[in-house]
């Protein structure tokens, strides 16, 4: 999410491994260089030195931004939300690995943070001292800390808990604002600089794709390492693993090394997924992380619910994987879908959202109180309301050996990973949807070639006229109506041919990367164990349809099961806009309120006559 223009974004993460094979060492060497220690100062001097000095990026003029001078004043009004800690030179703040203890302000002393990267080179990163803050999004939620911080001399300072850190970035908004803009742009550097874990493997296989995926869609800083084209590295790589079947492999912030793991895996050794604590019930359980689900999750949590929200995959839905959404009020240029989910997936942060991603859900038990929503791995979370906001996913259509070349050269949408695979091919596209059509424009920027195929004799009833036009513009793109595809070839590599058919008679291209945006199917699968109504689609009724009554004081955003709501795509005759779905995430809040206060007012009526019966 490096298109972030600094007022929302992720997290800061200050990472590298304290140990790692030689082989290893030897490998991301060579891919990873020896960059300089580079100490940045806050001085107006030493700012516009290294503003002088770097190569043009738009961090490069916002050193002031990414490490900022707090006032005194500023300061003060710090001082309630934390404890003052002292530390003597030579004593580590925080360590890498090790869970931090939230944000620090330096008010004496100076402090060092550094990173240290895949082979174990230190890094200097920043020395801080009065005035100045150490801290990274991930402190919200007291991860472990991605870096180190020592103490160069005796050194006091305030240390601000996460929760007390959630609470200062909402109660001072102008403060938080300029706390928050730092955080996000130090992040953003930090995933300029390839920093993180070391996947390696070959581009295109399925399982590299996977991780590159969730380390991308959860804006975390990595580096990827294509074994294919450097016989070097693979002579390197048999030094960790003889094995095929091993690979991908990801080498670790704290030197493990994984072979071939998968999305969980990787996830749950990086600290992302928390703890749940098995007495505690939730307000609101959510779901769904798209716009839908996101929405929901920052308005019921800045109004004081407490909120929790799943997702199998990562932050943004189907959205994520829209290069330029256009048409998104208050967005003249346009943003990317990752961008615009990547924010509201901070805002969540920032008022407190439990965030559990990725995690696959069951089931839901809708016949207990509270309901209970069971994970994959075998806990069950309880809240006394839950939101089903899954979305749908892209159709698989009947296509003769589709399922063999799945991440093997056929995608279901489009993201940063699959189109450096594109870099110079031709590819095909099939959908005549606006994903399609902005999928079209995006790979028409790398690709040397790009065909759309559709059903349809055009794009004009299924299509907004702003991206036909711009696909009637773009050089390397060709419209193929009328057509539909046969079946699919391939060989070692993966897909290689595809086979079409239209009016004029039957052809194929012989291509290597085939993206599909074929129509929606409902992520409803885990919903089978709760008596949720559903349309023929598949899709959830809700309000009078779900009922079967007109109602007017039906609960246009609740299923058939009281307390249960759906928002967004997943809920049947929804408009199929982000837009929209945003605006049933920030609706259903206040249906939810309604909820839990009839709830709470059934339980103060109950406790009533309990006590005139005993009177």
């Amino acid at each position: 999410m490096t298109d972030y223009d600094g007022s929302d974004g992720e997290t800061m993460t200050i990472i590298g491994t304290r140990t790692a094979s030689n082989a290893a060492e030897l490998l991301t060497k060579r891919h990873l260089g020896d960059a300089s220690n580079v100490v940045l100062r806050h001085s107006a001097a030493e700012i516009e030195a290294i503003e002088s000095d770097a190569a043009f990026s738009p961090l490069s003029c916002r050193i002031h931004q990414m490490f900022p001078s707090l006032s005194a004043r500023e300061v003060s009004r710090m001082r309630p939300f934390g404890t003052e800690t002292r530390w003597k030179a030579g004593e580590m703040l925080f360590s890498m690995g090790f869970p931090s203890p939230g944000l620090i302000v330096i008010l004496a002393g100076l402090v060092r943070v550094s990173r240290r990267d895949a082979i174990g080179k230190v890094h200097r990163v920043v020395e801080q001292h009065a005035g100045h803050f150490l801290g990274e999004i991930a402190q919200l939620y007291g991860h472990p800390a991605l870096g180190d911080g020592l103490a160069v001399e005796d050194t006091e300072g305030i240390v601000i808990s996460s929760a007390n850190l959630r609470n200062l970035l909402v109660t001072e908004a102008e403060l938080g604002e300029k706390i928050m803009r730092s955080l996000i742009l130090r992040r953003v550097g930090l995933i300029e600089n390839g920093s993180g874990p070391v996947l390696v493997g070959d581009t295109t296989d399925a399982r590299m794709v996977s991780l590159q995926g969730l380390l991308q869609r959860n804006a975390y800083p990595h580096t990827v390492i294509d074994a294919r084209n450097d016989p070097e590295t693979v002579e390197l790589l048999e030094r960790i693993s003889a094995s095929k079947a091993d690979f991908p492999i990801v080498i670790c912030l704290d030197g493990t090394i994984l072979r071939s793991p998968d999305e969980n895996l990787v996830a749950a050794h990086l600290g992302w997924l928390p703890e749940f604590d098995p007495s505690h019930t939730y307000d609101v359980a959510i779901v769904g992380a798209g716009p839908a689900g996101l929405a929901s999750a920052v308005y019921a949590a800045s109004e004081g619910l407490a909120v929790v929200i799943f997702d199998s995959r990562g932050p943004g839905g189907q959205a994520s994987a829209s290069a330029r959404i256009e048409n998104y009020l208050g967005f003249p240029t346009g943003i990317s879908g990752q961008a615009l989910t990547g924010r509201a997936f901070v805002q969540a942060q920032k008022f407190g959202v439990d965030l559990c991603i990725p995690t696959q859900i069951k089931a839901l038990r809708c016949d207990r109180t509270p309901i209970e929503v069971q994970l994959a791995d075998g806990k069950t979370v309880s809240a006394h309301t839950v939101v089903i906001a899954s979305g749908a996913a892209y159709r698989k259509p009947e296509i003769e050996g589709l399922e063999r070349y799945i991440g093997r050269g056929v995608f279901f949408g489009t993201s940063p990973v699959e189109a450096k695979l594109c870099k110079g091919l031709e590819v095909v596209i099939v959908g005549g949807g606006n994903s399609a059509g902005q999928g079209v424009v995006y790979l028409a920027s790398h690709a040397n070639h790009v065909h759309l195929l559709v059903r349809a004799r055009g794009l004009e009833s299924t299509m907004s006229r702003y991206l036909i036009d711009r696909i009637a513009r773009l050089p390397n793109v060709t419209l193929h109506t009328s057509t539909e595809i046969t079946s699919l070839d391939g060989d070692d590599g993966g897909l290689s041919k595809v086979n079409c058919k239209a009016p004029n008679g039957s052809f194929s291209f012989d291509i290597r990367h085939l993206f599909l945006f074929t129509g929606a199917v409902p992520n409803t699968e885990w919903l089978k164990g709760c008596n949720v109504t559903t349309d023929e689609k598949g899709f959830v009724l809700t309000g009078s349809r779900a009922h079967q009554r007109q109602d007017e004081g039906d609960k246009t955003l609740e299923t058939s099961v009281p307390g249960v709501f759906a928002i967004g795509d997943v809920r049947s005759g929804s408009t199929k806009r982000v837009a929209a779905a945003v605006g049933e995430g920030a609706a259903v809040v206040g249906q939810i309120h309604e909820v839990l206060l009839e709830r709470q007012q059934l339980t103060l009526d109950k406790q009533s006559a309990e006590l005139q019966t005993i009177g």
